[in-house]
């Protein structure tokens, strides 16, 4: 089956959950390539109708040229995609930030949530919802992947590929959210609190983690095969306490204070608008970093050693900073 009609069951299927969201225009999208196709045909035939002496691939690649600025593509294609992979990113965040809510609710909220399962129990349809997400975000990445890869086969140029390229570098490409690592270890936290059994649900796809904790696997149908690095490119260890950027890299929280200048009891959000990532040097990375809980949940399962062992020193840590500010404070404050 082609996946022009695999994407279209998909599809119809969300919208008879009632969990139809936004997604690639894959069909109408093909029409405008189509079309491109049509200009393409029409420019070669009023070249030979013109008289002019060139051969067949000489003909070819003037059209291509033409059609490498083509007008309809700019103004429709590409603008309609971008359009179409902000609304699938923010409406993925979104939807797994709301699923996390319940898994990992702090303070009254987990309490609120505990309370409810003492009269519904939610798990399974948590684990549902998680399933469909991951299905969401994969198959309207494959979809944006190859309506790209036929526009660069139409107009045999790299502009496809480049717009993917921008598409990552202003965080619009889904399959590096850190949010799909947060739903991978939420699966495994399932399958932790199921006794390592794989629920009938998750069939289509698995996820694993590396003996060392440093690599995320994730397999989906397509024989697709995703793999998250998870060593933070500070202290060259596994993450603990992860923080992803709004860039998407993940650090320690520890090592991301200590990059912004900040104490790690005051927390990421206390760094400044100025403050770079790390890694890439782009500003104002630090105002909406995620903490990633259920894969610092999932270490702590699986880890449990080395996750005490980094709890302990990152508290001492805390603690010697706490006492060093409030120390400085006082001594400000009584004018020493």
């Amino acid at each position: 089956m082609k996946f022009g009609e695999t994407f279209m069951e998909y599809l119809q299927a969300e919208e008879g959950l009632d969990k139809f969201s936004p997604h690639v225009e894959y069909k109408r999208l093909k029409k405008v390539l189509k079309s491109c196709r049509a200009c393409r045909a029409a420019a070669l035939k009023e070249s030979n109708s013109n008289g002019e002496q060139h051969d067949d691939h000489e003909n070819e690649n003037s059209a291509i040229c033409q059609l490498e600025s083509c007008q309809l593509c700019d103004q429709n294609f590409f603008a309609e995609l971008k359009k179409e992979a902000s609304d699938i990113a923010g409406c993925f965040s979104s939807r797994v930030r709301r699923l996390l809510q319940l898994h990992t609710a702090p303070g009254i909220q987990k309490y609120l949530v505990t309370l409810r399962q003492c009269f519904k129990n939610d798990q399974q349809a948590m684990m549902q919802e998680c399933q469909i997400l991951i299905e969401y975000a994969m198959m309207n990445a494959i979809a944006m992947q190859k309506i790209l890869k036929k526009y660069d086969k139409v107009h045999c140029s790299v502009t496809g590929r480049n717009f993917k390229s921008k598409m990552r570098s202003e965080r619009l490409e889904i399959l590096q959210s850190p949010w799909l690592i947060e739903l991978g270890a939420l699966y495994m936290n399932f399958n932790e609190s199921n006794g390592g059994k794989s629920n009938v649900i998750f069939s289509q796809f698995s996820c694993n983690l590396s003996d060392t904790g440093s690599i995320m696997t994730l397999k989906v149908p397509d024989s697709v095969k995703l793999e998250y690095d998870l060593t933070c490119p500070i202290c060259l260890d596994t993450v603990f306490n992860p923080y992803a950027l709004s860039c998407g890299h993940l650090f320690c929280k520890s090592c991301a204070c200590t990059a912004a200048s900040v104490m790690i009891f005051q927390g990421i959000k206390a760094a400044s608008d100025v403050s770079k990532c790390p890694v890439c040097r782009e500003v104002g990375t630090y105002a909406n970093a995620v903490h990633m809980l259920e894969l610092d949940l999932l270490q702590k399962k699986r880890f449990k050693q080395y996750w005490k062992e980094r709890h302990a020193s990152e508290r001492a840590e805390m603690v010697k900073q706490s006492k060093i500010y409030w120390d400085n404070q006082t001594r400000y404050a009584v004018g020493f």
